[in-house]
């Protein structure tokens, strides 16, 4: 009897569009890659254009079984080096990418030079990918890089409108304290208030795209092969376990960062790179120079923006604070302006403080001398934060960052949050507090610590619980083998 080759599987990686879901889409691809999977990667061609641009043009080539694809966002063309609108672009794509990415995959399937598509790993907020998964007859996971409790909340958003907490009445909501009303129907957060909820609810407009986005989104995910998310049981189990009882398929496969340390150091899937603007490695060297846990890291993320006074305001706390600090501002940080500091802020914080415009942060955070982390609780921050043992202080922007920034406080006990009408006195305070020797920055950093090593226990290849289920994921729900 001959032999029977089985065909590798074929797994399309379809992130949404921004930095911070396209990073661990990658790592995710990475991660099967190392399974035996042949990898398409994904991009929309305006973010392959600034992934040239920042890594440079042989950055993509890499391996023979992991290429890289692009698909149209339906936006009007641009060469700026930024953040595209949010609120456009999931609209844009939500209207405008199901057919290219129809197309793509027929080509795909049409090479000689790869096996055909076996599978799709859709980012949760691309659900448009469903129909063409539907229309293939090939099994889809859907990747949620929100938190467990960021989901959850989006789930919810049908029932707040169900049960009229939403859209507020009028934009008084905003500020008489109804944002402040306690929410105890949602499993796994109790007594979660309004304004802990992801901040589209706090909309006066019920024809909201962000709102009906989001929540539709999580909606379809009903309709998905299996839910994916970049979280581990003991940082969330409540959320999870209330998940587990809605989806049959709940797999939490974080930290993925942690789960790449398998891959071998001399593997070409580690030079394979994801960050839309240049970093810069000097900042380390600085780091080397600093005491043990004395340095702030300070970075808002890739979309987050700021008024000008809400800049100065950051620039006079932590000058006052009188702690090193490492800064990352992005270019396009403030609304419609250049990043301007204020008069004499680099002279009196010359020597201590250090700016930079993009920097590799998950080794920034790893490094001994950063003992605190100001963050707008970005999902992909707040979890490298914890691996690294790091406490926060936590100024949400938008979106799940709110929620996140909830859990961090509330539930983990390792964040201080900062007011969003920021003043420089309470920047001052919470940065003395966090890297004080108080009870509360003790307390802090404790807690911190060991979380860091149950994010480690979950990822031990053959018993962690994140890797068992990444097992279980690439196993059981992507490989479907056809035996001719």
């Amino acid at each position: 009897m001959g032999s029977l080759v089985v065909e590798k599987p074929h797994a399309v990686c379809i992130p949404y569009p921004a930095q911070g879901h396209i990073n661990p889409m990658l790592k995710l691809a990475k991660l099967l890659h190392f399974r035996g999977f042949h990898i398409t990667f994904v991009n929309t061609e305006f973010n392959h254009r600034r992934l040239l641009k920042s890594r440079g043009p042989d950055s993509l080539k890499g391996l023979e079984d992991f290429r890289f694809e692009t698909i149209p966002d339906g936006l009007p063309s641009t060469d700026k080096d930024a953040t595209q609108d949010i609120t456009a672009l999931c609209d844009s794509t939500s209207k405008n990418c199901l057919v290219p990415f129809r197309k793509l995959v027929e080509k795909l399937n049409g090479s000689v030079n790869m096996p055909p598509v076996s599978c799709i790993v859709s980012d949760g907020v691309m659900s448009f990918t469903m129909k063409v998964a539907e229309e293939l007859c090939i099994p889809e996971v859907l990747f949620w890089t929100t938190s467990a409790c960021g989901f959850m909340g989006y789930l919810h958003y049908k029932e707040l409108v169900e049960r009229g907490l939403v859209p507020l009445k009028d934009e008084s909501y905003l500020t008489n304290g109804y944002l402040d009303t306690r929410i105890n129907w949602i499993k796994g957060m109790k007594d979660i208030r309004l304004r802990d909820l992801p901040s589209f609810v706090q909309t006066t407009d019920p024809n909201d795209i962000m709102f009906n986005f989001a929540g539709g989104e999580a909606q379809k995910t009903f309709k998905s092969s299996a839910l994916i998310l970049n979280t581990f049981h003991d940082l969330e189990h409540e959320v999870l376990t209330a998940l587990t009882s809605m989806f049959p398929h709940v797999y939490s496969i974080g930290s993925l960062s942690l789960l790449l340390n398998q891959i071998p150091d001399d593997s070409q899937l580690k030079s394979i790179g994801s960050n839309l603007w240049k970093e810069e490695t000097e900042c380390l060297e600085w780091l080397d120079t600093k005491e043990p846990g004395s340095v702030v890291y300070v970075n808002f993320g890739s979309i987050t923006v700021m008024t000008p006074q809400q800049l100065s305001e950051f620039a006079w706390g932590l000058a006052n604070s009188n702690h090193p600090f490492l800064w990352v501002i992005r270019p396009d940080l403030v609304t419609g302006d250049s990043a301007m500091l204020p008069d004499g802020f680099v002279e009196m914080t010359q020597g201590r403080g250090l700016l930079a415009s993009w920097c590799p942060q998950e080794d920034v955070l790893a490094h001994t001398s950063v003992g605190g982390f100001l963050t707008h609780c970005g999902w992909n921050s707040t979890l490298e934060s914890v691996c690294a043992g790091v406490p926060m202080i936590c100024w949400p922007f938008f979106a799940e960052q709110q929620t996140n920034c909830w859990l961090a406080v509330n539930e983990l006990g390792i964040g201080m949050e900062i007011d969003s009408n920021v003043k420089r006195e309470s920047v001052e305070e919470l940065v003395r507090e966090l890297m004080g020797n108080g009870d509360k920055g003790r307390m802090m950093r404790k807690k911190a610590m060991e979380l860091k090593e149950k994010a480690k226990d979950a990822a031990v290849e053959g018993v962690g619980s994140s890797f068992l289920n990444l097992e279980k994921v690439a196993n059981q729900i992507l490989r479907s083998e056809k035996l001719g």
